[in-house]
């Protein structure tokens, strides 16, 4: 699900990632030019625009993906495919049955992947916009499948030290905090790229 890169749409090479404070002024919008940035340097076409949203809502720092993921399915007239929300979470259990889904279903999917993470004290916070797929379950030492073409992170609480414990412990406001910005930023870049390319209606799935 993964492809290339094409510098030449840009005038400087992308770096791998971009970080952003999701607590500054205009964060949504920098975090949408990201996600156009890295989906327009694809070398492959893709579409249709699908936004994985991994986590569970049985840990509250966990609970991110399927936040974001809930906040986008109440957008009305949203092109992308989403999964992963607090009704029907994407997680350990049924990741890989949602990627194989999506490797029958769909030939070149330009998939968003977002996720959680942990980190250092002065990165909790930050959300990460880059290239290439995530490794959920990686901080808690679970081998998952890697996914996305493009990955979205929030880093919502300090690694290093019983990450579960961590991640049950978790502010929920700092959660709702950046999930609302990473859904309102993913938003705007729906909406860009549907302007850019166009976007036809895509196929539900429950998990």
């Amino acid at each position: 699900m993964q492809s290339g890169r094409r510098r030449s749409w840009f005038s400087s090479p992308l770096p791998r990632e971009q970080k952003f404070d999701s607590s500054a002024s205009g964060c949504a919008g920098r975090l949408a030019t990201a996600v156009v940035d890295y989906s327009c340097a694809l070398e492959a076409e893709t579409d249709p625009v699908v936004v994985l949203c991994i986590g569970t809502d049985r840990s509250t720092g966990d609970s991110l993906g399927p936040l974001v993921g809930t906040f986008l399915s109440e957008r009305a007239g949203l092109s992308a495919q989403v999964f992963g929300t607090l009704d029907n979470p994407v997680h350990a259990a049924n990741l890989q049955e949602v990627v194989d889904w999506l490797r029958v279903k769909y030939e070149h999917p330009l998939i968003v992947a977002v996720d959680a993470c942990l980190g250092r004290l002065d990165s909790v916070g930050t959300v990460t916009v880059g290239e290439g797929p995530l490794r959920p379950g990686a901080g808690v030492n679970k081998s998952l499948p890697a996914v996305g073409n493009v990955h979205v992170t929030g880093v919502v609480n300090v690694g290093g030290f019983m990450e579960y414990f961590v991640l049950q412990n978790t502010r929920l406001n700092l959660v709702m905090k950046m999930a609302r910005v990473i859904s309102s930023g993913i938003v705007e870049a729906v909406g860009r790229l549907d302007q850019m390319r166009g976007s036809a209606p895509v196929e539900s799935f429950q998990v």
